[in-house]
């Protein structure tokens, strides 16, 4: 895995073969922030089921101004705390090692919301309607901000009150969706 854009293009991301994670790879990776349209520059993001920080490194590599990495498994937290400190980016990383629902709990306590949201949970876990409700219910995404969505065989909506589907591609298996937070309560169709 490798950085492929931004200020750290071509640096080596360490944790490919973490036991229990699934990496994006990065053709993948490449069309989902091509899919962004330069939306991460100077943005807040959170990634939720974080791994080796994949997704994370790449919005700070584009310059986001935070990020936020969440992850259960000690060592991906171990990995993604490697990683930052070979790329010098403690400045721009805050660290949770809790379970997505605490976390997105203790985020919402902390009246916290992003302008891009990464979601890869493990596909078995099929959580991501639930996820993306808590996430709109409790403004967790700021309006014309972004959730990148990864999953498999899970059925997702085009819309989540505020949230709309605004691109989906798949790759082989799996799909990327794309949600806009759009202000408001979407007109039922």
């Amino acid at each position: 895995m490798k950085v492929i854009s931004g200020n750290l293009k071509g640096r080596e991301i360490l944790g490919y073969k973490i036991d229990g994670t699934r990496p994006t790879m990065d053709r993948v990776k490449e069309s989902i922030f091509g899919m962004l349209e330069g939306n991460v520059s100077n943005s807040i993001v959170l990634d939720l089921f974080a791994g080796s920080g994949n997704y994370g490194i790449e919005a700070i590599s584009l310059n986001a101004k935070l990020v936020y990495f969440n992850d259960i498994n000690k060592e991906c937290i171990r990995v993604i705390k490697k990683n930052i400190e070979k790329f010098k980016i403690d400045n721009k990383c805050i660290l949770y090692n809790l379970d997505y629902l605490k976390c997105l709990k203790l985020l919402k306590e902390k009246s916290l919301s992003f302008d891009l949201i990464f979601l890869d949970p493990p596909y078995k876990l099929h959580v991501l309607k639930n996820i993306l409700n808590f996430i709109d219910q409790n403004s967790l995404l700021n309006i014309n901000g972004f959730v990148v969505v990864e999953l498999q065989d899970e059925d997702l909506e085009e819309e989540y009150l505020s949230l709309r589907k605004i691109k989906e591609r798949k790759y082989g298996d799996k799909k990327v969706y794309i949600y806009k937070n759009i202000g408001g309560i979407c007109e039922i169709k």
